[in-house]
């Protein structure tokens, strides 16, 4: 059962900028954005952190309705906020992480119990696909990208073969949680051109695999008007 520690709760509470200033630092190109499914859980934790601190005894459950993404890679992240705490901590940094690591396993649990919900519903939502062709025999990478949501709304196994991912995994998933941190600008900017104009793109980025590995790969874009929503749909090709 965890003590209470209404100090340290405080104190999470007020140096969260400074801790976020140091998990930067660490990350740097590869920190989620902001409205990364990564970073609400980040977000989720912070407050549950401090409010189990705050009252002790045995922590409520973690609160994660609507939180989507990939368990391990927020799991990841928030082990890296939790060594930037005790960063900042300094010498008494090893009790805050004694106070903080009774919270992350029955968290981690939390978010890969989400996780396998999120990919229950999208199994079932998966039968009829985005784009019928015979983009599946393919050589080329295949995603079609909904321009609204910038999630991933199709994908083929050169695809899934690529990223080292399941389909499921992959459908429903933000798109740029796949890129380096580094070319995320330069593929919001060619999926912004393809809201405005449907003349195709070409551009080169660098996609991530599920272990983190970075794949350099050359894109050709171009915009599909599905009866629901506007999609970018994209080829991409090993350099």
């Amino acid at each position: 059962m965890q003590q209470a520690s209404p100090e340290w709760s405080r104190w999470l509470v007020a140096q969260r900028r400074a801790i976020d200033r140091i998990l930067a630092e660490r990350l740097a190109a590869d920190l989620p954005g902001p409205s990364t499914p990564e970073s609400e859980a980040l977000r989720r934790f912070r407050s549950h952190a401090a409010a189990a601190l705050r009252r002790g005894g045995a922590p409520p459950p973690p609160s994660l309705d609507g939180v989507r993404g990939d368990a391990q890679r927020a799991g990841r992240l928030i082990e890296v906020w939790c060594d930037a705490a005790a960063q900042l901590a300094g010498p008494q940094g090893g009790e805050l992480r004694g106070w903080l690591e009774p919270l992350l396993p029955p968290f981690r649990a939390a978010l890969l119990q989400t996780g396998a919900a999120s990919r229950a519903r999208r199994t079932v939502k998966m039968g009829r696909r985005t784009v019928t062709s015979a983009i599946d025999r393919v050589g080329d990478a295949y995603l079609a990208v909904d321009l609204e949501t910038g999630e991933v709304a199709d994908a083929n196994p050169a695809a899934t073969a690529l990223l080292g991912t399941e389909r499921v995994d992959l459908l429903g998933s933000r798109a740029e949680r796949w890129l380096h941190g580094d070319s995320r600008d330069t593929w919001r900017a060619h999926l912004e051109a393809l809201v405005e104009s449907p003349e195709p793109r070409r551009f080169r980025a660098v996609w991530m695999d599920s272990l983190a590995r970075p794949l350099a790969v050359e894109i050709s874009a171009t915009r599909h008007a599905a009866r629901s929503r506007p999609l970018a749909l994209l080829l991409a090709r090993t350099l």
